[in-house]
């Protein structure tokens, strides 16, 4: 009898350096490749019209087509994907079963509800005897791979970092090729198909808000990028030049290897390729608190700051929000994220310190509001920035250095392109009233056709006295 298995894609949508398929490909006679659509997921998102579940769809689209080309490449009669819709922990064991494998392989996911729902699938496919093993691939290095010299996960970037980047030239990459195993998938004319979004309970109007998807579009959006990486250092926080990569949603979703990018930027070196590295490894530093340190999706990851006194503001949230903080930088900002699921990275700092410090809103607040809406959402990497600016978390700003959002837009949006262009109302201000636009007297607001309470929000916070009540919050606790 042949020996087989069941390759459960998730983090992962791609058929190239594939570490689960890889090793199933290599060590099986057969192999069936499995997407499930998690219910619980599904029926937890706020919109039946949401552009990360219309980017999933095609790059699912795109993987099984690649699944099916590689198989029929290598003789075969065809292969693919199967999708399933349901809950993982009874889709998994089920098909499992049915197909008469000998194992489920997977990639590791290090998310809290992640960890436990495999070991739910181990457990019920353990009952039926089958295996379950899952590979290190979305990151370079996981859970205790890098640890302090006391053996202990680091809570510092810096020396994190170093110590990163040491074991990665020590220890170097694997590869896990796929194609040249390819005549090892297995056909299954009878397999589940990918089902139309509306089956799904989500608009079609999910994939036209989407950006282009799947694997083609990572590796497009990479050769862009590095074809313009020697000016990321320099460029990286003006968002008015879109300087950065872009490529979040690609690894969020698995488009793109982890690996290939390294050797990528290895390959490309400078300043700016070597700066864009340090981004991944901040990336991988998130990912190793989660797993060290899980409270942290709902707790301060500081504990001492668990005594603070947020603010209660429904009406200051929303304007947040929707974009009416009467703050150029800030609304232009959130403006353009509830538009497209996307922000500037320089502006993700902007906008969550706006929120902590100029309105003393807790951290929670806008992180649950960015995870309903970030294309690119990535637990570990959006709790940690929160926290970040908030001064909650690890190897945190400081709680006594406050963005002054002012400030910030004229250092990195000196001229007001990126303003000018989501907020059309402020276009036609001069330079010098562009970022605060409340200081013009009645004379300018007319002659410009912007009147400060109508035409565009007044502040809704006062900077300066913002700062010293921050202060003061974080003093009560501190000192």
């Amino acid at each position: 009898m042949r020996s087989s298995a069941l390759v459960w894609f998730r983090r992962d949508l791609r058929c190239f350096d594939h570490a689960a398929l890889h090793h199933a490909l290599t060590r099986f006679d057969q192999v069936h490749c499995v997407f499930v659509f998690d219910t619980s997921i599904l029926d937890a998102l706020p919109s039946r019209v949401d552009r990360r579940i219309g980017f999933l769809w095609a790059s699912l689209r795109e993987l099984d087509e690649a699944l099916d080309g590689l198989a029929r490449g290598a003789g075969l009669a065809g292969g693919g994907l199967a999708i399933e819709v349901g809950l993982p922990q009874e889709v998994i064991p089920r098909l499992a079963a049915a197909l008469g494998v000998a194992c489920v392989c997977a990639n590791r996911d290090y998310e809290p509800a992640a960890r436990t729902r495999d070991g739910q699938v181990a457990a019920r496919l353990e009952e039926v005897g089958i295996g379950f093993e899952t590979f290190k691939d979305q990151v370079i290095f996981e859970c205790d791979d890098v640890l302090s010299g006391a053996r202990r996960p680091y809570s510092i970037f810096t020396p994190y970092c170093a110590a990163w980047m040491k074991a990665l030239h020590r220890q170097g990459m694997p590869e896990y090729p796929v194609a040249p195993h390819a005549a090892r998938l297995a056909v299954d004319p009878g397999r589940s198909r990918l089902p139309e979004l509306t089956r799904l309970g989500f608009s079609d109007e999910s994939l036209k808000r989407a950006p282009p998807a799947g694997m083609s579009a990572a590796r497009d959006q990479s050769e862009r990028f590095f074809g313009r990486i020697e000016r990321y250092k320099v460029e990286r926080d003006f968002p008015a030049l879109d300087a950065g990569s872009r490529l979040s949603v690609h690894l969020r979703f698995g488009t793109i290897s982890i690996r290939q990018l390294v050797r990528n930027a290895l390959r490309h070196g400078g300043e700016g390729a070597q700066c864009w590295l340090t981004e991944l490894v901040w990336r991988e530093f998130y990912q190793m608190i989660l797993w060290h340190h899980p409270r942290v999706v709902g707790e301060n990851y500081r504990r001492e700051f668990d005594s603070l006194v947020w603010e209660r503001s429904p009406e200051r949230f929303a304007a947040w929000c929707e974009g009416r903080t009467g703050y150029p930088i800030v609304d232009a900002a959130m403006r353009q994220f509830n538009a497209t699921g996307w922000m500037h990275n320089r502006l993700r700092m902007v906008t969550a310190s706006f929120l902590t410090k100029d309105l003393g809103i807790d951290w929670r607040e806008g992180e649950r509001y960015f995870a309903d809406r970030l294309l690119d959402y990535d637990l570990a990497a959006n709790n940690g920035g929160w926290q970040w600016v908030a001064s909650t978390g690890c190897d945190a700003q400081p709680w006594f250095r406050i963005f002054n959002p002012a400030t910030q837009s004229r250092r990195f949006d000196p001229e007001g392109l990126f303003i000018r262009g989501v907020l059309p109302e402020l276009a036609a201000l001069p330079r010098r009233f562009i970022h605060e636009p409340w200081k013009m007297n009645a004379a300018m607001q007319e002659r410009t056709g912007v009147a400060i309470g109508r035409d565009y929000p007044a502040p809704i916070a006062n900077h300066a006295l913002a700062r010293l009540r921050t202060l003061e919050r974080f003093a009560r606790v501190v000192l």
